[in-house]
């Protein structure tokens, strides 16, 4: 989820779910975003968009809280974004994206009002025998609790005909294309989320959570159908090598852990993206 990063995509449409196995809860996640690029300029563009996400939250674990307020969340961003090229290797991208993420029980309050901000460098060859892309950048995220930005770092090559690897934070891949529209794929990814929860929930030991968020590092081998060059189709399926789910007050420090153990990882879609 862009929790962790900006995405290059200009649409997509995707399912994911968590599924309860072994673990506390089972989360099911539905996305849809929204980009569309504005040219002001020669290879200078304002891009308008937007994301949503609605995350179905359950469990079968009774918990110290009232599980009805977290069962239904929602993640709500905006996105603004600038791109221009820098100088003759680089271009820049800025985007700027407030984001409103709650469980929405009593409308709208201010701490449901999160920012997004990243920005970054992009470099790209496409018409070499060994095409290569490498984006280099900083993303601060209001919601994730550390007060600096963090790394978004990619560097993408398609070292044979039928191989590539991308190696980054917060994804890296490895990737076989057996024919022109198949392609095969290993990736290690983070994925999750930070939400408000509008009433405080109050546990039994007189903590009180303030915002529900989850973590997960996962490992997963997928499948993509390219209909063209931008347009595709495409499932993955893995398991999380961590995932932690917790309450967190309004410091975010974490009070109570709703999971803390892997499950299965399921997601598919489709996207149109710039590559």
């Amino acid at each position: 989820m862009s929790s962790y990063g900006q995405s290059t995509d200009l649409f997509r449409a995707e399912y994911i779910t968590m599924p309860q196995g072994q673990s506390e809860v089972d989360i099911k996640r539905y996305r849809l975003l929204l980009n569309i690029p504005i040219q002001t300029a020669f290879d200078q563009y304002f891009v308008l968009g937007g994301e949503y996400n609605y995350i179905d939250f359950r469990s079968d674990t009774p918990f110290p809280f009232d599980n009805e307020e977290i069962e239904n969340l929602h993640v709500i961003d905006l996105n603004l974004g600038y791109l221009f090229k820098w100088n003759e290797n680089w271009r820049f991208v800025g985007i700027f994206s407030p984001r409103l993420a709650s469980n929405f029980v009593g409308g709208l309050n201010t701490r449901d009002l999160k920012l997004n901000v990243t920005a970054t460098f992009w470099k790209e060859e496409s018409d070499v025998p060994k095409p290569f892309r490498i984006v280099l950048g900083l993303t601060y995220n209001s919601a994730s609790g550390l007060p600096v930005p963090l790394p978004l770092i990619s560097y993408f090559r398609r070292f044979h005909p039928k191989w590539s690897f991308a190696i980054g934070i917060p994804r890296s891949s490895l990737k076989y294309y057996p024919a022109e529209k198949h392609t095969i794929q290993t990736a290690l990814f983070l994925d999750g989320y930070f939400v408000n929860s509008q009433n405080d929930l109050i546990l039994s030991d007189g903590g009180i959570g303030d915002a529900i968020s989850q973590r997960a590092l996962v490992s997963a081998i997928g499948y993509q159908y390219n209909f063209n060059k931008n347009f595709s189709f495409y499932t993955i399926v893995g398991h999380t090598v961590f995932r932690t789910g917790s309450l967190r007050d309004r410091s975010k420090k974490e009070v109570f852990v709703t999971n803390s153990i892997g499950s299965l990882y399921i997601r598919g879609g489709f996207k149109f993206a710039i590559f």
